[in-house]
């Protein structure tokens, strides 16, 4: 007991005799653990002089003025993400998604230019790019970005009908969101990149799914008749087309070969009458002759007689003689 306070005297004592170099000691240390700092390697450092911003720092070890400077760490290589009409419980391999809740309901429920409603889900992706301005310019710039891409894409799907949104129109409705937002995001000066917007999943409200499935049967029939219809109209228009084009060919060339025939019996016509008019007679017997020449052949084994019953052939030599 003697010997313990024996040993709190003597350390008293020489706390007592030394005390301004323990101080001296001891500020030094606070001075300098306080004057080294690490910046992680997905981050930059913010560092401010009294409230007023002086530099940022690239990843590392630096040194700032102890008590007068303050670092501020931002993962500016760190890719966030918002959800909307829904929130992830559980990621993995097999991610656990909540979609209940008056919250994400309410996020989700939007009305479509043609006054319908859709469930709409969506995804945004950022990082930050400026981190002073994401510090300093805008109070939570997490929550204004996030009451930005709900009115952006409220507004945008309202714009459009619910068909579009449903089907042909995601990819747009996506991008523009992106780039509104973006353009929205560097005038407020939020210091912030939208990496990408995903429409996640979008239907229509519980209380009308049936009858709008009902709806998306009708037309998807619709269709399917409309191409049928299509089909078979590629089929039958144009073969019809095809022999009537035949047709048409065909009685154009029947016209100009009645033309033509017509146009040489007149030729041939006028030229038998040219040598009729130098020579009647000797033309008159030579058309009588060629016109037997070409019918007697044709009668077979037929006998022509006169009106007397005589035989043809006194008759023929007459004519010759």
């Amino acid at each position: 007991m003697n010997n313990q306070e024996f040993n709190v005297s003597e350390i008293l004592q020489f706390i007592k005799k030394h005390y301004m170099s323990i101080i001296i000691v001891i500020a030094l240390l606070i001075v300098g653990f306080g004057s080294f700092f690490q910046v992680g390697t997905e981050e930059e450092g913010v560092v401010t002089r009294l409230g007023k911003h002086v530099r940022t720092v690239t990843p590392g070890l630096k040194m700032k003025i102890p008590f007068a400077e303050k670092v501020y760490k931002v993962p500016v290589e760190r890719q966030k993400k918002q959800e909307f009409g829904f929130r992830t419980q559980q990621a993995g391999v097999r991610t656990e998604y909540s979609r209940t809740g008056s919250v994400t309901e309410d996020e989700a429920i939007m009305l479509t230019g043609d006054l319908n409603l859709a469930n709409v889900q969506w995804v945004v992706q950022y990082r930050v790019n400026d981190p002073y301005n994401y510090l300093f310019k805008v109070r939570n710039p997490d929550n204004t970005l996030r009451d930005l891409s709900e009115a952006i894409t409220r507004q945008i799907v309202g714009d459009r009908t619910v068909n579009e949104v449903l089907t042909v129109g995601r990819a747009e409705i996506a991008s523009e969101v992106k780039v509104l937002l973006q353009e929205i995001s560097k005038e407020y000066s939020l210091g912030i990149e939208i990496a990408q917007v995903v429409l996640q999943d979008i239907n229509p409200p519980e209380s009308v799914k049936q009858a709008f499935n009902a709806v998306n049967e009708a037309q998807q029939e619709r269709e399917t008749l409309i191409n049928e219809a299509k089909s078979e109209y590629n089929k039958v228009i144009p073969r019809a087309r095809g022999q009537a084009e035949e047709t048409i060919q065909k009685a154009e060339g029947y016209a100009t070969q009645r033309v033509n025939n017509a146009q040489g019996e007149v030729a041939r016509f006028n030229a038998l009458y040219e040598e009729y008019v130098q020579a009647p007679e000797v033309t008159k017997r030579r058309i009588y002759l060629e016109t037997l020449q070409d019918v007697l052949p044709k009668l077979g084994d037929k006998i022509i007689t006169s009106e007397k019953g005589n035989n043809m052939i006194p008759l023929l030599k007459k004519e010759l003689n």
